[in-house]
């Protein structure tokens, strides 16, 4: 496994992006270049908000949430994979946050006009377009247009066409690792020099990179056991436990007690330690 450090997470990481936007101003200027329309103030952003409508209902942790003084309603996501649903997804993500708008028995005319947002590091149309909105519109009279109040957009950091605002333009340029002059970027930048510097993101990191490793490894386990062959599986479990070590080790280097990581891990402190004595740390309990 290719280790993940901290100190090299980018703006296209969508924990990074999460934290950074939580600067309203910043957040108020990435929707202005996006939309191309004046925006009075963000009023709450909020990072990785979670809608759970029901008990049985798949649950939507959502990157950025924000309003702003109108009371529309922007969900903005950071997706550096292309996991080939991203149209049904961002279908599920505009339902969900619609039922939330609204209390049972109110009036649908309370709904916000609302925005999902997709920021990819790939073209997920290959058509070259730096970005691509979609509303519902008549079939039979592309004119006529259904006033839903909601838009879904999907941008590209590939982008190769003459399409957009030089801000957007340098931004998505940004995501995709390439440094420009441009002042919106220089200010998330100096943001991102920030956030690397901040030792309490810096465990959250690694403490959720560590459970997003293990969810990965219990679904790759649960897949073998349908009938890999016995070698291959052995080989590949010790692939997984040797990466899994050194996601320990990193944490450890990171001051992340050995109980918190034993927890997410799911093994004992013990062997949390011995992996840590092996790699020549000295941890304390």
């Amino acid at each position: 496994m290719k280790e993940i450090r901290w100190e090299e997470v980018g703006i296209s990481n969508d924990f990074m992006f999460g934290k950074i936007m939580r600067d309203s101003e910043l957040c108020r200027e990435l929707l202005e270049a996006i939309l191309e329309v004046k925006i009075d103030r963000v009023e709450y952003p909020e990072e990785q908000k979670v809608i759970n409508m029901t008990a049985d209902a798949r649950s939507v942790r959502l990157d950025v949430y924000v309003k702003d003084g109108l009371g529309t309603v922007y969900d903005i996501e950071m997706q550096a994979t292309d996991t080939k649903e991203l149209p049904k997804r961002s279908r599920y993500y505009q339902g969900m946050i619609d039922l939330e708008l609204i209390e049972k028995g109110e009036s649908y005319r309370k709904l916000n006009m609302s925005f999902v947002i997709f920021i990819c590091t790939f073209d997920l149309f290959g058509k070259g377009r730096h970005k691509y909105t979609f509303e519902n519109r008549c079939c039979e009279d592309e004119k006529l247009r259904l006033e839903d109040g909601t838009q879904k957009i999907f941008l590209n950091a590939m982008g190769t066409q003459d399409d957009v605002n030089e801000d957007l333009r340098a931004f998505l340029s940004y995501v995709a690792g390439r440094k420009s002059d441009n002042s919106f970027v220089r200010k998330l930048d100096d943001a991102v020099q920030r956030a690397r510097k901040n030792q309490e993101w810096r465990r959250e990191f690694m403490t959720l990179l560590m459970r997003d490793q293990e969810n990965i490894e219990k679904g790759r386990a649960e897949g073998l056991a349908e009938g890999r062959a016995e070698g291959r599986t052995e080989g590949l479990a010790e692939g997984r436990s040797l990466g899994r070590n050194e996601m320990i080790v990193e944490m450890l280097r990171n001051d992340i007690p050995a109980e918190k990581i034993a927890r997410v891990a799911g093994v004992s402190v013990e062997e949390i330690l011995e992996i840590g004595r092996s790699a020549g740390i000295l941890t304390k309990l």
